[in-house]
């Protein structure tokens, strides 16, 4: 068996049933071997039915007797006793009509299943069966549960995984083997086996501790290869103009933070070098971001070199140019200021690219289109990047061939990084922390509602837009969904705009309408043409409503704690105190992560949290960067990470060639192409 070889080469595949794999992107041995158990369930111990409790049980029994009828609506029933020397035990499977004549009357069997009091009998529902003569692959074992699709189930991926485990059994080492040794890790063929046929809680902690390993290693080595690459090209030195930051700071109608002034002398102090700068400022809503951003911009401007800021949306790239605008004009620069977005004219577009060739415009403001539009960029120095997750590898090489040297990189977010992800994803970045607010801002009010108090909310909010002030509403799903109890952006938009808000203007936002759509209505919302905005997370990043006052979040169970409180930060940024309600969709007890929410508006602290309660996953959420969310590895094991980066860290020290680690270098040559250089 090669990992090259086709699924289809399997016993039991055929051609559908392959189809139904490439679905979930497995497609050769390699795939599969290297397709992760979501979960597991324990059917490990053999009970005897004497001492079985309710809940997952698996026996050793034979069965004594079988039969199956038809019921009302054509639903089939098939019943069987199993019986050991203690008891025996009633079996039910509802539609899988072939199962009386599969069991054999004096065999023994593992049985493993659900244990449950149904119509005051206990009995075992749908269980799985397989004979104790053979291997177990769906009974008496820890049974991996993988992620499904329609027409494969996980008992069909074990199948095949057991029919591959040859070749999962003798896989080629992925890592070093001076890393395997000197970290003390199972082998790559290993960790495998006792991923995919776990005999036990110590042969999964194994595997985790491999597998989770070689994650973070790849990505620091990624991640850190990129940073050596960026040392070696040069960036247009950018000097310090003390009269100039003291002017820009003088004429601000508020008082610089203590954690501004350091992160912007610490890009003051990369700025002057011939080395590109590649540094992240992360600070949490309203930390003031963008006047850092404005400070560093305005020392390349003085020198008559050109700035570019690219944000994700056109409505913030327009609320930026805004913003800039009036920062610049009191010391005379706001007339460097363009527009160059998608949605303009082509006359329009042309005029701006005539004028920033001629350098008329020196601070380009855009969205990412910016660096594909035909603009002249020979000047370029700097580039400030607002929340765009997807600026990598090819962008900057774009650039670079642009400008003819690389552009010193400022990125910004909002998003609070717990150290742990800072040193996994973000090793080539050198990170600030904006981590006070300024003064006189109010912190947010943050209230858990229970679907019975909606009468008495909505009196609350009234009186708030009464005093003209407007409200987002946010939803999980755009429509209501038979899989998922939550409220909708469509149901509720109704509600509100037929019923409980019948008297005020309603708007709706969701990620089906187009994009010149979205921005009419969040430009509507912005004017006030609306008094309350009903929207999926489409408003989470960076929009910027001073007016509204109040956000209330439908089903906020249904949303991750740092999504939550990016959701809680569009309020509040105005002069008037700040609303966050958290709508319940039902009564139960509410959630630690919640809680945590209502009582703390420190957003690096709820980061750290939010790590902790999300273990292993999603890096990036609901964003685009499913190839880098992590399978295995916890991002709080510490220890782990910071064993793994060392390794990283030393292997490139070390001066060794990857290109004799083949799996390594194809892994790393994929994770430096898309790894988050924000």
């Amino acid at each position: 068996m090669k990992g090259s070889d086709a699924l289809h080469t399997l016993p039991g595949i055929g051609p559908a049933l392959a189809k139904k794999y490439a679905i979930l992107g497995l497609d050769t041995l390699h795939d599969l071997a290297d397709y992760y158990p979501r979960r597991y369930e324990d059917y490990s111990q053999v009970t005897a039915i004497d001492k079985l409790l309710p809940g997952a049980v698996s026996i050793a029994a034979s069965i004594i007797s079988s039969k199956g009828r038809y019921v009302r609506r054509g639903m089939h029933i098939t019943e069987a006793v199993a019986q050991d020397a203690t008891g025996s035990v009633r079996l039910v499977w509802f539609n899988q009509p072939y199962r009386a004549a599969a069991l054999k009357s004096g065999h023994q069997y593992f049985i493993s299943g659900n244990y449950e009091l149904k119509q005051q009998r206990f009995i075992l529902q749908n269980p799985s069966v397989e004979l104790a003569s053979d291997l177990p692959t769906n009974t008496a074992r820890i049974l991996p549960i993988y992620r499904e699709t329609k027409g494969l189930t996980s008992r069909q991926i074990r199948l095949a995984m057991r029919n591959a485990e040859p070749y999962i059994r003798s896989v080629p080492e992925s890592l070093p083997k001076t890393i395997v040794t000197e970290q003390k890790l199972a082998s790559k063929q290993q960790a495998l086996a006792y991923l995919h046929f776990p005999e036990s809680a110590e042969d999964l902690e194994t595997a985790r501790r491999r597998l989770g390993f070689e994650e973070v290693f790849c990505l620091s080595l990624a991640s850190l290869l990129n940073k050596q690459e960026n040392r070696t090209e040069t960036a247009l030195q950018i000097a310090f103009d003390e009269a100039l930051a003291k002017t820009f700071v003088g004429h601000l109608p508020f008082m610089l933070t203590d954690a501004q002034r350091k992160v912007a002398w610490q890009i003051y102090k990369d700025l002057q070098k011939v080395e590109p700068m590649n540094r992240l400022v992360e600070g949490d809503v309203g930390s003031g971001k963008t006047v850092v951003a404005a400070m560093a911009a305005v020392m390349a401007l003085a020198q008559g070199w050109q700035v570019a800021l690219m944000a994700p949306t056109e409505l913030l790239a327009r609320q930026h140019a805004e913003t800039i605008y009036k920062l610049l004009d009191p010391i005379g620069y706001a007339s460097t200021v363009g527009l160059l977005v998608g949605s303009l004219n082509q006359a329009k577009k042309t005029k701006a690219r005539s004028a920033i060739a001629s350098g008329d415009i020196r601070f380009m403001i855009g969205t990412q289109a910016l660096i594909q539009e035909t603009v002249d960029m020979q000047k370029l120095a700097l580039i400030i990047i607002d929340e765009q997750h997807r600026f990598g590898v090819d962008q900057r090489k774009t650039l670079m061939a642009k400008a003819g040297h690389m552009p010193h990189v400022l990125s910004l977010t909002a998003t609070p990084i717990p150290r742990t992800l800072a040193l996994t994803l973000y090793g080539e970045l050198d990170v600030s922390v904006l981590d006070q607010k300024p003064g006189g801002r109010m912190p947010i009010i943050t209230e858990i509602h229970s679907p019975n108090s909606r009468k008495q909310l909505y009196e609350k909010i009234e009186a708030e837009l009464v005093e003209g002030r407007q409200m987002f509403v946010v939803c999980p799903l755009i429509t209501d969904s038979t899989m998922l109890e939550a409220n909708s952006a469509e149901k509720v938009y109704e509600q509100l705009r037929k019923k409980d808000f019948k008297h005020r203007r309603v708007g709706l936002l969701h990620g089906k309408l187009k994009p010149e759509e979205k921005q009419a209505v969040m430009e509507q919302f912005v004017k006030h043409d609306f008094d309350i905005l009903v929207s999926t997370t489409v408003i989470e990043v960076g929009v910027d409503v001073p007016n509204a006052s109040i956000m209330l979040v439908e089903s906020s169970e249904r949303f991750g704690l740092a999504q939550l409180h990016q959701l809680r930060g569009r309020v509040g940024r105005g002069k008037d105190q700040g609303y966050c309600y958290l709508m319940l969709t039902d009564s139960k007890p509410v959630s630690r992560r919640l809680r945590a929410l209502e009582s703390s508006n420190d957003g690096f602290k709820l980061a750290e949290l939010d790590l902790q309660l999300r273990g292993p996953g999603a890096i990036y959420g609901t964003s685009q960067h499913g190839a880098l969310d992590l399978r295995i590895a916890k991002l709080s094991d510490v220890k782990l990470i910071s064993s793994a980066r060392q390794a990283a860290q030393e292997l490139i020290d070390s001066g060794v060639n990857l290109v004799q680690y083949t799996e390594l270098m194809i892994t790393v040559t994929r994770l430096r192409a898309i790894t988050n250089l924000n």
